[in-house]
């Protein structure tokens, strides 16, 4: 029988990616993790056994604590973080349902530096476009939602990255960036095995928008236009990425949710029909 704090694998499947996903806090005993070292996309690894330590860093938040079958260290870790503020629940099966279900799994190994508790930090140039916007959208929402990202001048991006200890990304030799006509939203979706539907739509039309081919996804010219014109309103790079956030939140729920509707303009009120 499902626990009464719990939420269905289904359940979190639709919120992951989206703004309103809770916090996921995998909390797998060292064992266990060592043995399947891939995390639910945006979730990252804490001790369950210092959970009253930490949990008062989430007072307020809707958190959802997943071990390995949703059994006891779950459930112990959700009442201690209910206990400090917040409003937790646990994963019905947990992380053996969430694979059992064929769901993507970031491999551990994928995340720089290969640290499973998050807080990233990425470098990049400054004055972003299309992947330099998409790059990190995509990490926050399906890999780690803590992560930080540095726009500096291209000149400097390696070498802020090597004294900064941050990872470059979209520049020329580095591992995070374009592979033969695939851009470097390709390159990440691959790396953390996002092999989610939707994702992999996004992706063709930020590489259509991103290497001038608009004939891969009719989309791929409307976002070029759309992120010209972000970037024409901002000058400062983080404030374009707060707004570019909101922008690949819409397309990644259109790809998800709203690719077979159609739109027409119809009178509710008018005399007679529009020739």
């Amino acid at each position: 029988m499902a626990s009464f704090n719990s939420i269905s694998l289904e359940k979190l499947a639709r919120l992951v990616g989206t703004p309103k996903a809770p916090v996921l806090i995998d909390v797998r005993d060292e064992d266990d993790f060592t043995a399947d070292p891939n995390l639910v996309p945006s979730s990252f690894h804490r001790t369950h056994a210092d959970a009253p330590k930490w949990a008062d860093e989430y007072k307020g938040q809707l958190v959802v604590a997943l071990c390995k079958r949703g059994g006891k260290l779950s459930e112990g870790v959700a009442a201690w973080l209910r206990h400090a503020g917040a409003s937790a629940e646990i994963l019905e099966g947990g992380h053996e349902a969430w694979r059992e279900a064929g769901l993507p799994l970031v491999p551990v190994a994928s995340l720089p530096n290969a640290d499973p508790s998050g807080g990233t930090v990425w470098v990049t140039r400054s004055r972003p476009k299309i992947d330099r916007i998409a790059c990190p959208w995509l990490i926050r929402r399906f890999v780690d939602p803590r992560a930080r990202f540095l726009y500096v001048s291209p000149a400097e991006v390696e070498a802020v990255g090597e004294r900064f200890g941050a990872t470059p990304f979209d520049i020329e030799g580095v591992f995070w960036s374009h592979r033969g006509d695939e851009c470097t939203f390709d390159t990440m979706l691959k790396e953390f095995r996002l092999s989610f539907p939707a994702l992999e739509h996004v992706a063709r039309i930020v590489r259509g928008a991103d290497t001038d081919r608009h004939e891969l996804e009719p989309q791929a010219a409307g976002l070029l236009a759309v992120s010209l014109g972000l970037s024409r309103m901002y000058t400062d790079d983080l404030d374009q990425l707060e707004a570019g956030m909101t922008l690949y939140d819409a397309l990644y729920r259109w790809a998800r949710d709203a690719r077979e509707e159609k739109h027409d303009w119809v009178s509710h009120g008018g005399k007679g029909k529009r020739t």
